[in-house]
């Protein structure tokens, strides 16, 4: 019987780690009369509350890299949410219609602050998410979209840009307005980054006394977190390409960001 029992019990626990899985459910949002298409990923083993992380997409708009990077943040005990900073999750599969897209919300900071405000609004609102501990990170555009929010004082614990665009279109931060803790995590041969850009930003945050750190990566080139990076890069004669010990070594920091500030 005892036997029989202990079978049972080792049953029942298969089948619940099985059904406990990483679950990725669409979210359809407004941004004033822009309908938006995002996604929120989690564990749901736990129905605790956890730290959320909003996650904005490359100039390519919402890919499967993105839905990869989210997944491993809600294996990591976060809930992420995908945002759509396009509208209705437009992508592009050429660096002309990718640049439009970008251009588009870039060149108006109102748009880019509304857009990301909706998403983060949106993963507040989550059952899953402690809405007092949300950071974000972003990749390429998304990485300049983060800083930007940073520099407007989001309410954001922590922000983190990959391989992130310096284009900042938002004013210089005033003194003590930047709440959150800044990671940038670049190629250091990255040649659509330009060294003036980063003395521009290291001038500005360190005027307002932001807490921010910048780590350059000898030999590693734009969009080296992404495994289709390079077979893009070929295809359209960019500066592109896949690094795996370097998105690691990222990964990494990124995560004891994250830890420090999310799960303190």
């Amino acid at each position: 019987m005892r036997t029989i029992m202990a079978a049972a019990f080792c049953a029942m626990a298969i089948v619940t780690s099985a059904n406990a899985a990483i679950k990725e459910e669409p979210v359809t949002y407004t941004d004033g009369q822009t309908t938006m298409k995002g996604f929120v990923v989690y564990d749901d083993a736990t129905t605790a509350k956890r730290p959320g992380i909003v996650m904005v997409h490359e100039w390519w708009g919402i890919t499967p890299h993105i839905h990869d990077e989210a997944r491993k943040y809600a294996q990591a005990g976060y809930t992420a949410f995908i945002a759509d900073m396009y509208g209705d999750a437009k992508t592009a599969d050429n660096p002309k219609d990718a640049g439009a897209l970008a251009g588009g919300v870039m060149k108006d900071p109102k748009t880019m602050e509304s857009r990301f405000n909706a998403a983060q609004a949106t993963l507040a609102k989550q059952a899953s998410v402690n809405p007092q501990s949300i950071g974000a990170v972003g990749y390429c555009f998304g990485g300049a979209v983060v800083l930007n929010m940073a520099r407007t004082g989001a309410d954001l614990a922590a922000v983190a840009g990959f391989h992130a665009s310096l284009g900042l279109n938002t004013p210089a931060p005033a003194p003590g307005t930047v709440k959150a803790k800044i990671l940038i995590l670049n190629g250091a041969d990255d040649p659509f980054v330009k060294r003036e850009q980063y003395d521009t930003l290291k001038k500005e945050f360190d005027a307002a006394k932001a807490d921010y750190r910048i780590i350059e990566y000898p030999g590693a080139v734009h969009a080296f977190t992404n495994p289709e990076a390079t077979a893009l890069g070929e295809k359209f004669k960019l500066p592109l390409k896949y690094d795996a010990k370097v998105d690691a070594e990222a990964k990494a920091e990124a995560a004891k960001l994250f830890a420090d500030t999310l799960k303190k």
